[in-house]
């Protein structure tokens, strides 16, 4: 991330509601890795573009997934679809994005 967007990996700098930025960092999520920040910069991605990105176990791709949906239904006041691979994680997205 360039200097000048140094701020991007702060997760206040997002344009979240206060809320939904209070239990980011009520769970240590304060700010985002360089790598995530990119990935939400690429392109268009923000505006509805695909993003195809790969990163090890435990490195914070459902962060920039969670952002992105966020963003999106926040903006345009329409539901997402998260799919995700396992039944105990799907319980605990769901606990969590309540």
């Amino acid at each position: 991330v360039p200097e000048d967007q140094a701020d991007e990996l702060l997760l206040a700098s997002w344009g979240l509601p206060k809320a939904v930025l209070e239990k980011y960092h009520s769970l240590g999520v304060v700010r985002m890795f360089e790598w995530q920040a990119e990935c939400l910069m690429l392109g268009q991605v923000l505006e509805g573009k695909n993003l195809v990105y790969s990163a090890p176990t435990s490195a914070g791709k459902t962060l920039v997934a969670e952002l992105l949906i966020l963003k999106r239904v926040l903006e345009t006041r329409k539901k997402a679809l998260l799919i995700l691979p396992f039944v105990s994680l799907a319980k605990e997205k769901k606990c969590y994005l309540q």
